[in-house]
Formats: structure tokens, C-alpha cells, sequence
């Protein structure tokens, strides 16, 4: 039964996980929306800029530019900081991102790798005869699942009694 209680918590946190991903990036959607904006108004000339005072209510928005784009003019009282890439760099991945490869689990046979992802892969699609809420045949294989476990639990049982350790 503990086993049961174990699916039923890891597919209780994915779906809470899947739920958090959702809500962060519809958070993130009017963010993002209002930082690419484009600038209409021109900034003072450098010289003003260096008499006036600084104001601790000013916006700073750094901007990368590529090639001989111009740096566009902050609005009102924007400070406007424009890194310059090369031309050659605009549709790349960017540095941090680059060369980085997946490290696979030590210690872990083949056999396994190849198990665990079949069963993540069946499970993921919906298919028939899998224990899922995603696609249309997913909630056909529960009641195989819950009969499955429930065999495997008894057999471990009847082990544990045949061996005589206690039961809880």
C-alpha cells in the first residue's frame, strides 16, 4: 500500500510543479512584455546629464545592441546602457548556455536508463493502458497499476512473514 501512497505523492508534486511553471511564467509574461517597449523621446545630451543630479527614482535599463544598430534613447528619466556585440554574435546561443554537456548518472546500468525512460516516455504520452491524466486512453491502466501494486505488496508481505521479520 505504501507503494500506492508513493505514486500518488510523486504525481501530486509533478502536477504542483507542472501548476508553479504555469504561474511563474504567466507572472513573467507582462514583465517582459513592458522591458521591450520601444523608446519614443530623446535623452539630454551628455553634458546636461552630468550637471543634473542624480535621482534615486531614475529607471536603468541595460540593453545589448549587435553590429551598427543604434543604442535607443531612454524616455523621460531612463538611463538607457547599451553593451555592443559584434555582428556575427546576434543569433547565437548566448556564452553561458554554449558547450555545456548533459552528464549522465554514474552508477546506473543501461538496463535501468533504458526502463525508466520507457516508463517515463508511456506514462508522459497517455497511451493506453497507462495510469495518466494527459491524452485521451491515460486513465485506462490505473486500475492495472493499482492491481499490480497490490500483488507486489502482498508478495512482499508473505516474504517478510516466510523470513520473519515484523510488519508495521
Amino acid at each position: 500500500m505504501t507503494t500506492a501512497l508513493t505514486t500518488v505523492r510523486s504525481i501530486a508534486v509533478a502536477v504542483a510543479g507542472f501548476l508553479l511553471g504555469l504561474l511563474l511564467a504567466a507572472l513573467a509574461l507582462p514583465i517582459a512584455a513592458r522591458a521591450q517597449s520601444p523608446a519614443v523621446t530623446a535623452a539630454p545630451p551628455p553634458s546636461a546629464a552630468a550637471r543634473q543630479p542624480v535621482d534615486n527614482d531614475a529607471r536603468t535599463i541595460s540593453i545589448v545592441v549587435y553590429g551598427n544598430d543604434p543604442c535607443p534613447p531612454g524616455k523621460d528619466d531612463e538611463i538607457v546602457v547599451c553593451a555592443r556585440e559584434p555582428e556575427s554574435e546576434r543569433y547565437r546561443i548566448p556564452k553561458r548556455f554554449r558547450g555545456k554537456k548533459a552528464e549522465p548518472a554514474p552508477g546506473n546500468s543501461w538496463a535501468n536508463k533504458t526502463r525508466s525512460s520507457e516508463d517515463a516516455s508511456r506514462t508522459a504520452a497517455g497511451l493506453p493502458n497507462t495510469c495518466s491524466a494527459v491524452g485521451s486512453g491515460g486513465q485506462s491502466g490505473c486500475y492495472q497499476h493499482f492491481v499490480t501494486q497490490a500483488a507486489q505488496q502482498r508478495r512482499q508481505d508473505k516474504d517478510d512473514q516466510a523470513n520473519g521479520t515484523p510488519q508495521n
